[in-house]
C-alpha cells in the first residue's frame, strides 16, 4: 500500500511527537497526523485509525481524522469560499481548509465565474505535482447520475445549480429533492432574464421535458402572466418619471431594452401594447407617455400650445 493524496486509509499509530502529533504508518511509509487534525480521543500507540490524507502548507503530506466532503477521483458539490483572479476558486471540502479549483477550469468572461457562496460540481483529481486540485463536474461524471424528469414537472417553477455557461444559455442540475440527485437542464439565452454564474443557484420553470429526461427552462414567467407583470413595472417606471414620459417605445432596440427591464423586446411590446390597448400609455415616435397626463394638459385651456408661456 502507498500513502496517496486524497484517500481515506486505515492507518496504524506508531509514536506520539510532542508538540507536533502523532506518526502513523501503512507498514512502508510513515505520516503526521497533528493534533489539531484529531477528533475524539486521543489514539493509543498500536491503534488503527481511518486517516484521510492531504498536503499541507508547506506541501509535506499529511493525514487527518477529519471527514471531507470530497476524495480522490469523488463527486460533489462544494461551496466557494473565496476567489483569487490568478489562480482560481478555493472551495470548503469540509476540513477547514480549501481546494483549488483552477483558473483554466473557470469560464473565459468573468461575468461567468463564481462568486464566494455559489456551489459548483466538481471531481477530485492530482495535478501534474501530485496535489489536489478539483474539476469541474461535466456530463460524463453527472450523466450516470441525474434522472429523466418527470412529465409532471410540466410548467411548473424548479430551483437548481449553474454547471456550466455559455453565451447561447446555461446548463443547470435541477435539484432532485426526495426523488434523486438531479435532472439535466438548459437556459437558452433568450430565456435568461440576466447573465448566470458558474455554480449560482437559479430558480426557472420547465417549460418543455425532452424525450431523454432533460428539461427546457425559463427564468420568465408564462407570456400571459408575465405580460401583466410586465406591464406594472413599466407603468409603474414611467409613473416615475419626471414629466410621466420614457424614452423607450417599440423603437427602442432590444439591448436597451433587456438592459433597462430584464425582458426581451417582444415582451415588452406585449405588455406595452396591452397598456395602449387599455388607454394608459400612448407613443410619440421614440418615447412613451401617460395617456392621463395628457389628458390633463390638454384639459387646461390657458396652457398655450406646446406648453410654452404662462398659466
Amino acid at each position: 500500500m502507498s500513502l496517496i493524496a486524497g484517500t481515506t486509509q486505515s492507518l496504524t499509530v506508531t509514536r506520539e511527537v510532542s508538540p507536533y502529533g502523532y506518526f502513523l504508518t501503512d507498514g512502508e511509509s510513515d505520516v503526521l497526523m497533528h493534533y489539531t487534525e484529531l477528533v475524539g480521543s486521543k489514539p493509543r500507540i498500536g491503534a488503527e485509525v481511518e486517516a484521510f490524507l492531504f498536503y499541507d502548507s508547506e506541501d509535506r503530506l499529511a493525514a487527518t481524522m477529519k471527514k471531507p466532503l470530497l476524495q480522490l477521483g469523488g463527486l460533489a458539490r462544494l461551496a466557494v469560499a473565496d476567489v483569487h483572479p490568478r489562480l482560481g476558486c478555493f472551495l470548503e471540502m469540509g476540513l477547514g481548509r480549501q481546494l483549488l479549483l483552477p483558473l483554466s477550469e473557470l469560464p473565459e468572461s468573468i461575468d461567468y465565474r463564481p462568486l464566494p457562496g455559489d456551489e459548483v460540481f466538481v471531481v477530485m483529481q492530482h495535478d501534474k505535482s501530485g496535489r489536489l486540485v478539483a474539476k469541474l463536474a461535466f456530463e460524463e461524471e453527472l450523466a450516470k447520475l441525474v434522472f429523466h424528469a418527470p412529465q409532471s414537472w410540466n410548467n411548473q417553477w424548479v430551483e437548481g445549480w449553474v454547471t456550466k455557461t455559455l453565451q447561447m444559455g446555461s446548463f443547470v442540475i435541477v435539484d432532485g429533492g426526495v426523488v434523486g440527485f438531479g435532472a439535466y437542464g438548459l437556459i437558452p439565452s433568450s430565456e435568461r432574464t440576466k447573465p448566470l454564474r458558474l455554480g449560482e443557484r437559479v430558480r426557472a420553470r420547465v417549460t418543455y421535458i425532452r424525450e431523454d429526461g432533460r428539461v427546457n427552462l425559463s427564468m420568465a414567467q408564462r407570456k400571459e402572466v408575465g405580460r401583466l407583470e410586465d406591464a406594472d413595472r413599466i407603468l409603474a417606471f414611467i409613473k416615475e418619471r419626471p414629466g410621466g414620459g420614457m424614452p423607450y417605445s417599440d423603437e427602442t432596440e432590444a439591448d436597451l431594452i433587456k438592459q433597462r427591464f430584464g425582458i426581451s423586446k417582444s415582451a415588452f411590446k406585449r405588455a406595452l401594447g396591452k397598456l395602449m390597448r387599455e388607454g394608459l400609455v400612448t407613443q410619440k415616435g421614440s418615447w412613451t407617455y401617460l395617456v392621463k397626463l395628457e389628458e390633463e394638459e390638454a384639459g387646461q385651456p390657458s396652457a398655450p400650445p406646446g406648453g410654452g408661456e404662462g398659466q
